[in-house]
């Protein structure tokens, strides 16, 4: 009997070896010296997942890996995307980072007044994303800052960008004040893409907003420059001035030759200029003029706007631009 005893001792004693030893192998060790970033492929199984962690030398064994995750790992699934696996990280918080943690998150700025061939160019310069994209529709995105993940779809990232808009416009659109001379969300969209385009100054917005607003109320043409350049370049830089032919050239944009707004928008104007056009400056004014600072001399009077041209001319002839 001492005998036997002696032998089942033993034999427990074996079994908590083996079982911690065990147990250390997915808790207690570590094959990463330095933290790293790992990528989970799309679809990819633990099984493959787990080779790749064994031929980058993240895990001592494939085999084991998958024969601990599988007594100890629970079932929950692992996530695609780009993950950062910390130095001294176990087998366990690998799993675990898989299983529940967050991918590495990329950005992409796309700032107020881009337009749509920009953003086309900007996601395919990405090498971080995948897929082609179309250019997208004139004014359907909204500028901002967005996150995206290694290997995500060009696609996915666009439309989000898109329904941003389409939330936007939905926010704001209740809000609209009773001086707004837009009659649709699209409407505001065109309007908001030439404020966008004509002031680099946020506080001119509204001012901005008000002015064609009241050009448009009054039935004076917008005559917007950038309207101009718009079909000529589809939102690319002219890269030089603008030619007296291209002014009188008849089209559905260039608001010195049509009353109203042009066909469509322009650029994809941001929230503030949206919200602008919604709720514009009250004001009498109907023209406006650079003032040299980057702003613009607003006036309500052809001779008040005369004036204000000559002291911009004047300017531009001290600068040795004309």
């Amino acid at each position: 009997m001492k005998k036997l005893g002696g032998l089942v001792a033993a034999g427990i004693l074996v079994f908590v070896a083996v079982l911690g030893w065990f147990a250390w192998g997915w808790w207690g060790t570590s094959s990463v010296e330095e933290e790293v970033a790992f990528t989970v492929p799309s679809g990819a199984s633990l099984t493959s997942v787990a080779g790749l962690l064994e031929e980058e030398g993240h895990i001592a064994s494939a085999d084991a890996f998958l024969l601990r995750a599988k007594v100890f790992g629970g079932g929950d699934p692992i996530k695609a995307g780009e993950f950062a696996l910390p130095a001294g990280a176990s087998p366990a918080s690998i799993l675990d980072t898989f299983q529940h943690g967050e991918a590495i998150a990329y950005r992409v700025t796309i700032p107020e007044g881009t337009p749509s061939v920009i953003i086309h160019d900007m996601l395919m310069a990405e090498d971080l994303l995948v897929g082609e994209i179309p250019v997208p529709d004139e004014g359907s995105v909204l500028p901002d800052t967005y996150q995206f993940e290694r290997g995500e779809e060009r696609i996915a990232v666009l439309a989000r960008m898109q329904r941003a808009m389409d939330e936007v416009l939905a926010e704001l659109w209740p809000q609209r004040g009773p001086n707004t001379v837009v009659s649709s969300p699209e409407e505001a969209v065109i309007l908001a893409s030439i404020v966008e385009k004509e002031t680099g100054v946020p506080e001119e917005r509204e001012m901005v907003a008000g002015l064609y607003s009241n050009r448009i109320r009054q039935g004076i043409w917008l005559q917007a420059d950038p309207t101009i350049i718009y079909p000529i370049t589809r939102g690319r830089p002219l890269g030089r001035r603008i030619r007296q032919s291209e002014i009188d050239d008849i089209n559905d944009y260039n608001t010195y030759q049509m009353p109203g707004l042009p066909a469509g928008p322009i650029t994809n104007p941001g929230r503030e200029s949206i919200a602008a056009v919604l709720n514009p400056a009250e004001t009498d004014a109907i023209f406006m003029v650079a003032d040299g600072t980057g702003g613009h001399d607003f006036n309500s009077t052809i001779d008040g706007h005369n004036a204000a041209v000559e002291r911009w001319f004047a300017l531009r002839r001290e600068r040795g631009e004309m």
